[in-house]
């Protein structure tokens, strides 16, 4: 794995976002890293992602919106002023959840410490019972691990409010110490991104982050389709090696039917180069990958997925991914090593980390290609 080869030093970590780096610029002005099967890397500016792709590619994005999921509180007894924590809040359980119906209504929420500088450091969870007081005399109670090996996420029953209002009226977005200031919750959003009642994210699904409208007409033009997803995140703060948590998805119809007509255009006609489904980070592909059967074929789905996508399952319908630069014990990677070939994926880290990419949310992007 890219772990045991690769140290990302702390001065990659991009610390905000493009269009405050330099007079004039726009979201799209980051770099684009590009590799294709095992061939040699490429570099790019992401404004060149039109003359990338081919007529008939299908690009699928996620339209989550980003939420303002930190919330300040105090855990404690009651009797005092309680102990400050940030309240990341990730995944609300509805009436159906995997973990049964202990958690409906539940949120899955992750405590952290202030560090001091406006943002927060890792602490355990719990224990189970304890309280924690919001803004507005809201309270969230603490009920279990939501994995029972790790002490990090806790589903918690909200009390005197709701968890969206608690979020709309007092929070924030996620950020981390990578980061050097709080931004507007506006800098978090993609241009994809749609209101839905269901909900949002916890955090961004910041591949799409540098697309700019201006970008995606020419797409358009240039015979790209645009397929639409949700799928609604958690918090992202996880251990090494972590796998992702259920989380709710959906494909709609129109998306299913653009996908799999692609699929069947590169069946027909094998020399074309055009119809292959590209997927705009990593939660694209666990949404469409849910949604497809063993035969590849993507059929309009909707609920929640716990669905990890390894090397060794492979992908049944993504032929492409464009992603960030991931941390290397991030598990994200072994999605991305489903997509393109582990050797050739350590050669294109090192790449990044020779040329000064910029890793995490507000940085560079990675678009893997099939030969």
């Amino acid at each position: 794995m890219i772990a045991d080869t690769l140290l990302v030093p702390e001065e990659l970590s991009a610390r905000e976002p493009a269009e405050q780096r330099g007079h004039g610029l726009g979201r799209d002005a980051v770099r684009l890293m590009v590799s294709r099967g095992a061939a040699e890397v490429g570099h790019h500016a992401f404004d060149e992602l039109p003359e990338l792709l081919t007529a008939g590619d299908v690009l699928v994005v996620n339209t989550s919106r980003t939420l303002p999921a930190a919330v300040d509180g105090r855990i404690g007894d009651g009797r005092g002023r309680g102990e400050p924590v940030v309240v990341h809040f990730s995944t609300r359980a509805d009436r159906w959840h995997p973990a049964g119906p202990a958690v409906a209504g539940c949120w899955a929420v992750e405590l952290r410490s202030p560090d001091g500088r406006g943002s927060s450091r890792a602490r355990a969870g719990g224990p189970a019972g304890a309280v924690v007081r919001l803004p507005g005399g809201a309270r969230l109670v603490l009920q279990a691990p939501v994995d029972p090996g790790s002490p990090r996420l806790w589903w918690a029953r909200v009390a005197g409010s709701t968890g969206p209002e608690l979020m709309r009226r007092y929070g924030r977005p996620i950020r981390y110490g990578y980061t050097d200031r709080d931004q507007p919750l506006d800098a978090y959003q993609t241009v994809f991104a749609v209101d839905s009642p269901d909900g949002g994210s916890a955090e961004m699904p910041s591949a799409a982050r540098p697309f700019t409208a201006a970008l995606v007409a020419r797409l358009v033009s240039a015979g790209v389709q645009i397929a639409p997803i949700s799928l609604y995140t958690g918090v992202a703060s996880a251990e090494a090696f972590e796998p992702p948590y259920p989380e709710r998805f959906a494909v709609p119809p129109t998306t299913a039917w653009l996908v799999n007509a692609a699929r069947a255009r590169r069946r027909a006609a094998p020399g074309d180069p055009g119809g292959r489904i590209v997927a705009v980070g990593t939660t694209a592909v666990r949404a469409l990958e849910s949604a497809a059967g063993p035969d590849g074929r993507v059929r309009a789905a909707t609920g929640w997925t716990d669905l990890v996508v390894t090397p060794e399952r492979g992908t049944r319908v993504v032929d492409g991914l464009l992603t960030g630069l991931h941390e290397p014990t991030a598990s994200h990677l072994l999605m991305l090593e489903a997509v393109a070939d582990g050797e050739p994926l350590r050669r294109a880290y090192a790449e990044a980390v020779e040329r000064r990419y910029l890793w995490h949310e507000f940085g560079d992007l990675h678009l893997l290609l099939p030969s």
